[in-house]
């Protein structure tokens, strides 16, 4: 596998850091699948060290687990996760969209509705990558417009562990016009400084997200048992 180009400049632990966290975060790498260091040094070309590094990052972000005598593999996408993550995300989206409908002024107005469009140009390429792409890039605008390094920090740790989940909902085609809907909906509601609205579009949405979630959980988990090892 060839690494990624920008990332020539990156130490090494970084490079496989990223990697792999991009390979658990699209599924490539499954839930519950173990980490051998010694396979995944062979199939990036990498000696054990970095390897070992990018797994204890991982298992910091919540995304690896150590498990006694068995050594790491990929954590579980949980419902109780799941819904410990949706209401954090939950309390800071709305958070976010109330100080948005203060402080956004017209260029960050712009960005958001640019982000809109580029959101249903991504829905027409039925790419789950790029749509969550977009997905991220849309609430990321609405988040730096706030202006709070530590509540655009906190978004931050948990879009990361909020990735995955990301790439659930997203899997389901049928989920996409709602969403588009929903952020037109937060960005008149921004327009017209009305939080009120604002705050109950964002908990919709994350309602709607973690429905979808859990249906494509579940889906999942009956193909699973229904496959033969």
């Amino acid at each position: 596998m060839g690494m990624i180009k920008d990332d020539e400049y990156l130490p090494l632990r970084d490079v496989v850091f990223k990697t792999l966290r991009q390979e658990i975060l699209t599924g490539k790498l499954k839930p519950g699948e173990r980490l051998m260091e010694i396979q995944l040094a062979n199939r990036l070309g990498v000696s054990r060290t970095p390897i070992r590094e990018a797994i204890r990052k991982l298992e910091l972000d919540g995304l690896v687990i150590m498990i006694p005598r068995r050594g790491a593999e990929v954590a579980q996408i949980t419902l109780k996760d799941l819904k410990d993550v949706m209401e954090v995300r939950c309390a800071l989206d709305v958070l976010a969209i109330e100080l948005a409908c203060e402080r956004m002024g017209r260029d960050e107005r712009n960005k958001l509705y640019q982000a809109c469009e580029n959101f249903r140009e991504a829905v027409k390429t039925k790419d789950t990558r790029k749509l969550a792409e977009a997905d991220v890039a849309f609430h990321d605008a609405i988040v730096l417009s706030t202006g709070n390094t530590r509540l655009i920090q906190l978004v931050s740790n948990l879009s990361e562990q909020m990735y995955r989940y990301r790439f659930e909902y997203l899997k389901d085609a049928t989920s996409h016009e709602m969403l588009q809907q929903e952020h037109m909906e937060m960005y008149q509601s921004i327009l017209k400084k009305d939080k009120a609205a604002a705050a109950s579009v964002v908990r919709k949405h994350i309602n709607n997200q973690e429905e979808a979630i859990i249906k494509q959980l579940q889906l999942e988990k009956s193909e699973n048992q229904n496959t033969p090892e």
